[in-house]
């Protein structure tokens, strides 16, 4: 079975910096996609950035010139460095990415990983 495990969340000042990263274990063949979500209280999850195996890389708009998205695929890892953080960058970040194991296809998600920024 094909686990997420995301780290790297954790209270941080305005401006400050984190770097996140999620880590894929399991019967893995092969990933395409891996991605960033948030979810801040009362508020619909959204997407945050997303990367594809051949390394093009999407990000929402309110995010974008903040934060990268890379990915180590010998390690099936994926990090989001988040860059002059803002209030309202305040969420539970998950990844998921679209990964082949001996079922097929599937579409895990991590846990979770709580990011703060205030003062």
């Amino acid at each position: 079975q094909v686990q997420l495990v995301e780290s790297g969340g954790g209270l941080v000042q305005p401006g400050g910096s984190l770097r996140l990263s999620c880590v894929a274990s399991g019967s893995i063949f092969s990933i395409n996609n891996m991605g960033w979500y948030r979810q801040a209280p009362g508020k619909q999850r959204e997407l945050v950035a997303r990367i594809r195996s051949t390394g093009e890389t999407a990000y929402a708009g309110s995010v974008k010139g903040r934060f990268t998205i890379s990915a180590d695929n010998a390690k099936n890892t994926v990090y989001l460095q988040m860059n002059s953080l803002k209030p309202e960058d305040t969420a539970v970040y998950f990844c998921t990415a679209d990964i082949y194991d001996l079922e097929g296809l599937v579409t895990p998600w991590g846990q979770g990983t709580q990011v703060t920024v205030a003062s």
